[in-house]
């Protein structure tokens, strides 16, 4: 296992660095200049260009990303054009607040997906079956900012049951944290619980067509033992990796729902940087975003090797 560990890390090292290329052209490419920005649109020439030069940004763009990539390697993330403070201030006051929501929906995606999966597939009544396809399809076909804006006029408008935004530290308060928790979670968790629904339950039938499933029926084994000691464990492998792309996904669909429930995460740090033009803290953000994803993917090929060995082997 920890050969096929090593075998990773270079892969994901070009990753990081082609996306740090890209991330960092893109940027300069967008219209708009962070020292107008800053110095105003009435600004002189000349404040703009003394503002150009205070921010770097007058250097050449080979300098710039030099500077910039030096001090990722140091781990000095560089200061906030715009809020006015330390980059990994921000970002490690936001990073936990994003955490927090994007493991909430990620544990109800897996209950909701994981359920629906299995009823769509298992059960013989066709009102079951009925129940969980319309479900992953409806959760699939919503976007979380329809979602979103539904949940907060039924639980925080009609029923008044729920606060309509904002946040309480779950670990600090979980009676109050959950509350302002679950609905977030679950805006963000439906469409990646519907995409695993329908993997988990196209992987089940294609188990349950194999032989040694059919030689276990035919001895008479129960099917609940059936279904647990052999279909699952042989259907998680291609869930596993679904998974581990829509957990990027959760990350990606967390600067919405952070928008529309006021949380305050990355996503609005984001928000943030990109209306700003601060380019130090969006590219910061980006990067962090793929260093993420590339880590998931590996966590992800990981628990698929121990779950299939034969991945192990790939490649000797």
């Amino acid at each position: 296992m920890i050969r096929y560990s090593l075998r990773r890390v270079p892969s994901g090292a070009l990753v990081l660095a082609v996306a740090s290329v890209l991330v960092f052209a893109v940027l300069r490419l967008a219209p708009g200049d962070p020292a107008v920005v800053l110095a105003g649109p009435d600004a002189p020439p000349e404040t703009v260009a003394k503002v150009r030069a205070q921010l770097g940004l007058s250097d050449s763009l080979p300098a710039q990303y030099a500077h910039w990539l030096k001090g990722l390697l140091t781990g000095d993330l560089g200061h906030s054009y715009i809020l006015g403070a330390p980059i990994g201030k921000l970002i490690g006051h936001g990073l936990g607040a994003t955490l927090e929501l994007t493991l909430g929906a990620l544990v109800l995606a897996v209950l909701i997906g994981g359920l629906a999966g299995i009823g769509a597939a298992v059960p013989r009544n066709r009102q079951v079956r009925a129940l969980a396809n319309g479900f992953t399809s409806l959760a699939g076909a919503v976007p979380p900012y329809v979602t979103g804006v539904l949940l907060v006029l039924l639980f925080a408008v009609t029923v008044r049951i729920l606060p309509a935004g904002g946040r309480v530290p779950l670990l600090s308060d979980p009676g109050i944290g959950w509350q302002y928790l679950i609905m977030p979670a679950l805006c963000l968790a439906l469409p990646v619980a519907a995409v695993l629904a329908r993997f988990l339950a196209a992987s089940i039938r294609r188990v349950r067509d194999e032989d040694y499933v059919r030689t276990a029926v035919a001895k008479g084994i129960a099917p609940r033992r059936i279904l647990v000691r052999h279909v699952l464990p042989n259907a998680l492998p291609p869930v596993v990796t679904v998974l581990g792309i829509q957990v990027g996904q959760l990350l990606g669909g967390a600067i919405v729902v952070e928008a529309i429930f006021a949380w305050p995460g990355v996503g609005q740090l984001l928000l943030q940087g990109v209306l700003g033009r601060d380019y130090l803290l969006t590219q910061d953000l980006l990067l962090l975003a793929v260093a993420v994803f590339v880590v998931l993917q590996t966590l992800t090929d990981l628990v698929q090797a121990a779950l299939d060995p034969r991945r192990r082997l790939e490649g000797r």
